[in-house]
């Protein structure tokens, strides 16, 4: 008889059991969404469900970007593999600058690729993109070889205004060109 009284009071019943898979939902729900970056959640209170579409929408974007990144790098990799040595960039001097703007939903990507003798500053490109009514989250530059590669994350300032994602592209050429 004891040993059917402590399993019986060890076991909740099922009301408890529920506010507990309740309450580990919600704190699962809540990790999920702590690890999505801040330019992709939204101020207004959205539901559960709602949330979890964001994620969905977030986690599928990930995934494309990865695609795209080992495309590419099987790419450079097979460029670099003719005479057996992992070059990533060629050394051909560039001679015309790269710009490429990829708009991901209300971020902005921008890509800038041209020689060490450019004839700009990552404050100009800065500058232009605020004005377009975009806000700079991250940029990073490096340089390889004779090359300078730029990249800048950016988050729309006013979502419902956007960024015309062609006109900041158009402005960034004319100021690498």
């Amino acid at each position: 008889m004891k040993g059917s009284s402590t399993t019986a009071a060890e076991k909740p019943d099922r009301k408890t059991q529920e506010k507990n898979r309740r309450i580990e939902m919600k704190h699962l729900s809540s990790e999920l969404l702590s690890l999505i970056p801040p330019h992709h959640s939204t101020k207004e209170v959205l539901t559960q469900q709602d949330q979890v579409d964001k994620a969905i929408t977030y986690i599928g974007q990930l995934k494309e970007r990865v695609d795209v990144l080992k495309r590419r790098k099987d790419e450079v990799v097979a460029q670099g593999t003719d005479d057996h040595s992992y070059k990533f960039m060629p050394t051909t001097p560039v001679t015309t600058p790269m710009v490429e703007v990829r708009e991901l939903g209300s971020t902005i990507e921008v890509i800038i690729i041209c020689g060490l003798q450019n004839n700009f500053t990552l404050q100009e490109v800065i500058i232009i993109l605020e004005e377009e009514g975009a806000q700079v989250v991250t940029a990073n530059y490096s340089t390889i070889g004779d090359k300078v590669f730029y990249t800048i994350h950016t988050q729309v300032k006013i979502t419902r205004l956007g960024v015309d994602a062609s006109m900041v592209h158009l402005r960034l050429q004319k100021l690498v060109c």
